[in-house]
Formats: structure tokens, C-alpha cells, sequence
């Protein structure tokens, strides 16, 4: 079923029109996102994203309506593994808070649009070269079993070769003489200051992101309606979900297991996608129970060890 244009043409109006609200209106001026608007904000972007689905739900049937609502999950669950990386970026270049929700809405901006290019090109490869998928599959598993298997989160910005060829290219990068600015100019000429580097950094690891998350909700659903639009709602929230989870996000310590095994069962779905058809309620349930699972067993994990620290 493909989705008529009126329909593409209506989303992403929406989408700039959100995008316009936030940067233009509710954070024309750089503040210290609180934890209480963070969370105010998730409650929104869920609450559309749910509304959206309802709308899915009466305009092409229960089927569209649970893939996209399995995409949104499995999206918007992987994006925490975003907020771990976010948490390191900002705490190695010493960005302060006030700045982070401008990188955060650039770097997001930017994601929307590599997500796309990743989500059309990946649908067009499947349709014409099936046999992919079992290369999508692969990738997923592998992925999964890499990140089960790490146990920590590290970030070695200064050996990262994209930053290494920025640098050869740009002038060096300046100290943040202008707070909020990505560039300076300074005797005739153009400098990046750490702002910029960091914003290369936080568009390079959503890049890498994509690589697993895109292949993930592909598993579910060849629709690239359905695919675009489960992406751009997890990633537009991703934004205040940052904010409300970054200064607890270390007491989910096995979430990331969890994530781990979401991305290996979605590879093994690819797999044996053309023997076995596992029904789309049956997949949500699924990763619904292993997000709880892990997510209860770190809350569990953190409540044991305070009362250890108490004791």
C-alpha cells in the first residue's frame, strides 16, 4: 500500500512546524533544560506519537498501526543507548548544560535527515536484492552480541578519525570565546570552536546508531512511511528523553543487555522471515517484556546496593 504524497507533505510540515516551535518560540533563549520540563516534554512527544497512531490505526488498519507502534518501541528504546553516548560526549568536552539542548536540536536536525536517506535506501536494497536481509540480520545480531559482551561505554575522542580529519581541514579549534556560537571569526578568519567539534561528534554517533537501529525496524516493516514515521517521533523525543534520563541514566545498569537482546532477536526475525512470519503483536509483546525485564532488574540491582551503602 503505498501512502499518497498529500500524506508525506502533511508529516513533515508538521515536523518543521514542531521544529520551528521549539528552537523558535519555547527555547528561543539558551537555559538549563529542568528535569520537570524534560519530563513535560517526553509526556508530549509520546502523547503525538500515540495520537499519530491512532490515526494509522483508522487509516490503514491494526496491522500499520502495531508496526508502527513495534518500530516506535524498538526506536525509542535504542535511543537510550544515544543518551549513554550523549552523557560521555558532554562530560569529556566539559559542555555546559545551557548549551547541550542547542547541539542536541542541530544534531537531531541532522539525524532526521541521515535517517531518511538510510530508511529509503535500505527499503529500495530490500525490494530489489531480498537476499539483504539475511545481511540486515547478521549485522543486528552481531551488533547485539558486541554490545551484550561490553561492559563499558567509552569514548576516545582525540584517536576518532573523523575528528582527526575535521582538524585537517578547519582551523584549529578555538576556545570557546563566543559561549554558544559554533564558529568565530578572528582576524579575517573563520575558526570552529569546541561547540562545533562536539556537534560533529554527537552527528557521527547517530550515524553509527543508525546503522543497527535502521536494520532493527526494517525487521518489522518494509514501509517507508511507517518506517520514517516511527523514526522521526522516537528521534524528535529523543531530545527532552535525554534531559529527563541524563542524570539518572547510570542506575539503569541493565538496560543495555536488554537493548542487546532486542537487536539479536530482531536480526534472528530477519532471518527466518521468509520461513516463519512471527506475528507483529507477538514481536511487540516480546520487546515490551524484555524492556520491563531489564528495566526492572536495574532498578533492582540499584535498590540492593543502596541498602549495602546503608549498611
Amino acid at each position: 500500500m503505498h501512502t499518497e504524497l498529500i500524506f508525506w507533505i502533511s508529516f513533515n510540515a508538521f515536523v518543521v512546524l514542531m521544529l520551528a516551535l521549539d528552537l523558535g518560540v519555547f527555547n528561543r533563549r539558551a537555559h538549563v533544560i529542568s528535569i520537570k520540563e524534560a519530563m513535560i516534554w517526553t509526556g508530549i512527544w509520546i502523547t503525538l506519537a500515540m495520537g499519530f497512531n491512532v490515526l494509522v490505526y483508522y487509516w490503514q488498519g491494526e496491522e500499520k498501526a502495531l508496526e508502527f507502534l513495534t518500530g516506535y518501541v524498538i526506536e525509542k528504546s535504542l535511543s537510550v543507548d544515544n543518551i549513554f553516548v550523549f552523557v560521555l560526549i558532554f562530560t569529556y568536552f566539559k559542555t555546559p548544560p545551557i548549551h547541550q539542548h542547542k547541539i542536541l536540536f542541530w544534531g537531531i536536525l541532522g539525524a532526521l535527515v541521515m535517517r531518511a536517506i538510510f530508511i529509503f535506501a535500505g527499503v529500495a536494497i530490500l525490494e530489489k536484492f531480498h537476499w539483504t536481509i539475511y545481511i540486515f540480520g547478521a549485522i543486528l545480531i552481531y551488533t547485539g552480541v558486541k554490545m551484550f559482551k561490553q561492559k563499558d561505554k567509552m569514548i576516545d575522542p582525540e584517536n576518532n578519525s573523523v575528528i582527526k580529519f575535521f582538524r585537517r581541514f578547519m582551523p584549529p579549534v578555538k576556545e570557546d570565546v563566543k559561549p554558544g556560537r559554533f564558529f568565530v571569526k578572528q582576524n579575517g578568519k573563520r575558526y570552529a570552536t569546541p561547540l562545533f567539534l562536539v556537534l560533529v561528534i554527537v552527528e557521527v554517533t547517530d550515524l553509527i546508531f543508525a546503522v543497527d537501529s535502521i536494520p532493527a525496524i526494517l525487521a518489522i516493516t518494509h514501509d517507508e512511511f511507517i518506517v520514517y514515521t516511527s523514526n522521526v517521533f522516537a528521534i524528535l523525543g529523543l531530545r527532552s528523553l535525554y534531559f529527563a534520563l541524563a542524570r539518572m541514566i547510570d542506575k539503569f545498569r541493565y538496560l543495555s543487555k536488554g537493548l542487546a537482546f532486542i537487536l539479536i532477536f530482531t536480526g534472528l526475525k530477519m532471518l527466518v522471515a521468509d520461513f516463519y512470519k512471527l506475528p507483529i503483536l507477538v514481536v511487540l509483546l516480546i520487546i515490551v517484556v524484555i524492556l520491563i525485564s531489564s528495566t526492572v532488574a536495574s532498578l533492582f540491582f540499584e535498590k540492593k546496593n543502596r541498602k549495602k551503602f546503608n549498611n
